[in-house]
């Protein structure tokens, strides 16, 4: 470009140089940044977490992370847990630690069928606060018109019958929480929803606690949510809990051919829920077996070993046969709604699932749990009848609502005399 002689001269050209930064400034004075909404994102985005966009001092975020969670240890929190029992022993100590005991004042819910393995629940004799307990035997539930429109057998290890007795489960924390707001004339103010087989690696951060939204884990949605752990207000909880009840709803939508993570997403959609994710330190310990090197639409596995967070995937204790470029590998094979985020970094390692658990497993478990947790597995596989009666009726007695079998038949369905 040829400039002009008189801007050739020196002082002009500084002056040139100098004078498009100040009508910027002038610019930017006149018209407030915050109006700008994709400058002002950019620069936001550049500091995680997006709860404090405008903190950029490590010291502030962790007072003002303190302070969230004074604020929500002043609240009512009710954490229900839901399944069977299956492998407690070693996913029980992770729920105390990492989240019960992380918000003192939160009040535990058990809703589960009973089974062989449900004497592992005697374990929960050590949580301080126990509001409701329900153990009941498992029977087939009717299945409507409108539930079998609206939802698919396909990829339910049983059938659409596996999908609404999992929606029971759930749905059954909402009516036990409801049952004891009444008895107490009080409404609590978040409800934490997680699986029984759910590990935790890490604590439940208090930024997951967001007003008015429903959060998830983001990947394994398999076109839908994430339905393995939800957090919320009562009343976002309240839509997201009624897995059973909004079918009806759904039908009238025209919703059809739903699994279950696609139709947790229609029904806080029909009812104008909205939804975060964030990544949560937690994996589904799972017997299951799954091919390996999983197809398309096929499950990754992954170690717990791997440094995580693993939002919800499914996990064993394992020595990783998949790591570094072969997860990179695995992962660009793999369906994009059945994957988990930030692979990338290094944090997943893949076990091959196709068989059983792998001899040795538990030297791998207690490397990676650490040694508290390896004495809950070796104790629980050695506890005798005795101590699971007693500690069944330590519970019972300091349980405001209790529903079960005797304790007597549930400790001999999974025990024998020692």
């Amino acid at each position: 470009m040829v400039l002009p002689r008189r801007l050739s001269n020196p002082n002009y050209l500084h002056l040139f140089i100098l004078l498009p930064p100040f009508f910027l400034l002038i610019f930017f004075s006149l018209y407030p940044f915050s109006n700008f909404t994709p400058i002002t994102s950019f620069f936001t985005n550049l500091n995680p977490p997006t709860k404090y966009p405008n903190v950029y001092n490590a010291t502030e975020l962790i007072r003002l992370r303190k302070l969230k969670l004074k604020e929500l240890n002043r609240s009512r929190i009710a954490v229900c847990l839901v399944g069977g029992a299956r492998r407690f022993e070693l996913t029980g100590p992770s729920i105390v630690k990492n989240v019960l005991n992380v918000y003192p004042n939160s009040d535990l819910y058990l809703h589960s069928p009973l089974d062989k393995d449900s004497f592992k629940f005697s374990f929960l004799k050590i949580v301080k606060r126990i509001v409701s307990i329900r153990i009941f035997k498992p029977i087939r539930l009717s299945e409507t018109e409108s539930q079998v429109r609206v939802l698919t057998a396909s990829g339910s290890p049983n059938g659409i019958q596996g999908l609404l007795q999992y929606f029971n489960l759930v749905e059954g924390c909402l009516t036990m929480i409801r049952d004891h707001q009444t008895q107490n004339n009080f409404t609590y103010d978040w409800v934490v929803r997680t699986r029984v087989d759910s590990y935790w690696s890490a604590p439940l951060d208090p930024d997951n606690f967001v007003p008015d939204q429903y959060l998830v884990p983001p990947g394994s949605s398999f076109g839908g949510l994430n339905d393995r752990l939800g957090i919320g207000d009562f009343k976002t909880s309240t839509v997201a809990l009624s897995r059973l009840s909004l079918i009806p709803q759904l039908d009238s939508f025209g919703y059809t051919r739903l699994n279950s993570e696609s139709a947790f997403k229609a029904q806080l959609r029909i009812q104008g829920v909205e939804y975060s994710s964030n990544r949560l330190p937690f994996c589904i310990i799972s017997d299951r077996k799954y091919a390996f090197p999983p197809a398309q639409y096929g499950v990754p596995v992954a170690s717990l070993l791997s440094t995580g967070p693993l939002s919800g995937a499914k996990c064993r204790p394992c020595k990783p046969v998949c790591v570094g470029t072969c997860v990179a590998n695995v992962m660009s094979n793999v369906n994009k709604g059945h994957e988990w985020p930030n692979w990338e970094k290094g944090s997943t390692q893949l076990c091959d699932a196709q068989g059983d658990w792998e001899t040795g497993w538990e030297k791998i478990f207690d490397q990676a749990a650490g040694k508290k947790f390896a004495t809950v597995r070796k104790h629980m596989k050695a506890l005798s009848l005795r101590e699971c009666i007693a500690n069944f009726e330590e519970m019972k007695r300091r349980t405001n609502n209790w529903y079960s079998p005797s304790v007597i038949e549930i400790c001999r369905l999974g025990l024998d005399p020692k």
